[in-house]
């Protein structure tokens, strides 16, 4: 199965009115009628916080939020809609949301960050987890908007680019993994931080806007340079950011703080997190990357060790492996290649010079 790929050019309107103009057939059959986008709504619309994020976005990135009004009017609904889909793990949620609510704020991936060795290039690796309803329901975006490097996305229906996989035309690259952190704020929304990443030209001005005190949530994110030879793993959470520059041994990183700084903040850990992160770490621990590379971690699948996900796994937090990217950097830029798990490699690659 290959990923539809976007292609969108233009001024920042004209970038996301074609993008939502490509997916809107995919968001009206799927997105609109997700559970947790109706309760959402039905908790949030037309609240004063919900209005303290939107005036964040509009006063730092009014780019961006002009870009998600185009999405908004290519997929035929509301920009408040749009925004709020965006918004949702930046929302104070109280203990008596439905089960869907609770599965979908625990949505999960994981990723490797494995530094260059010998001929081989530094390599970023991830699967990107999700609800089971977006399989076969993705896109891949290749944009070239009139301001910024352009970039290629991994795009699920009704989301901005950036807070999944991707790279831009200045060699950077970024993986997301969730993180449940209890300390969200009004502020910017953390799509928009992912998306403003996705136009950085250097590590440095993409760590920057990761280390901003004005997020109102956060992810973790793997990060690296092309051009600089620099990987970072970065927690960062509203309250704060641990930067851990990846020199000379691999790592990995599921859906929970693990950092000394910071791995003591109020936080949700699922079981299946706490599984996978300590299965990536065994699997390094015994040099699995010598017999086959990340996709030999990636795709671990052992009964009660499973990395690679299933609605059928057994763990706490649902969620599905829609797709694995791995990123391979170099001087000269990035070769993307995606999976669709082991029994279908290959579905979308693309190359990236610098």
């Amino acid at each position: 199965m290959a990923l539809t790929v976007i292609t969108a050019s233009g001024d920042a309107y004209g970038v996301g009115r074609m993008i939502g103009e490509a997916i809107a057939g995919s968001v009206q059959e799927v997105t609109v009628h997700n559970e947790e986008l109706i309760e959402t709504e039905q908790r949030w619309s037309g609240s004063p916080y919900l209005d303290q994020l939107i005036a964040a976005a509009r006063r730092t990135f009014p780019q961006y939020v002009r870009e998600l009004e185009g999405m908004a009017d290519g997929m035929g609904i509301a920009f408040d809609r749009a925004f709020l889909w965006n918004c949702r793990g930046d929302l104070r949620w109280p203990d008596d949301i439905s089960p869907a609510v609770a599965a979908g704020l625990g949505e999960g991936c994981t990723s490797l960050i494995i530094p260059a060795l010998g001929d081989q290039p530094a390599v970023i690796a991830h699967n990107e987890d999700g609800s089971a309803d977006y399989h076969g329901q993705c896109y891949w975006v290749s944009a070239k908007p009139d301001d910024g490097p352009g970039f290629e996305s991994y795009l699920y229906p009704g989301m901005m680019p950036g807070h999944t996989l991707g790279a831009n035309g200045a060699g950077i690259v970024q993986t997301i993994n969730n993180i449940r952190v209890h300390d969200l704020k009004p502020g910017i929304p953390r799509h928009f931080i992912c998306r403003a990443v996705l136009d950085a030209q250097n590590m440095d001005e993409a760590l920057d806007l990761l280390k901003r005190p004005d997020r109102a949530g956060g992810f973790h994110h793997n990060l690296g340079s092309a051009t600089e030879a620099r990987l970072a793993s970065v927690e960062a959470p509203a309250s704060g950011c641990t930067v851990r520059e990846i020199t000379d041994r691999p790592s990995a990183h599921a859906n929970h703080l693990i950092t000394p700084e910071l791995k003591d903040l109020p936080q949700a850990i699922t079981r299946s997190s706490d599984v996978r992160q300590q299965r990536a770490d065994e699997l390094l621990d015994q040099n699995a990357l010598e017999g086959g590379g990340p996709l030999r971690i990636l795709f671990e699948a052992q009964p009660g060790h499973e990395i690679l996900r299933s609605p059928a796994d057994g763990n706490d937090d649902y969620g599905k492996t829609l797709a694995t990217g791995v990123f391979a950097l170099t001087p000269d830029g990035v070769s993307i290649t995606v999976h669709d798990g082991p029994d279908t490699r290959n579905i979308h690659n693309v190359s990236i010079k610098v």
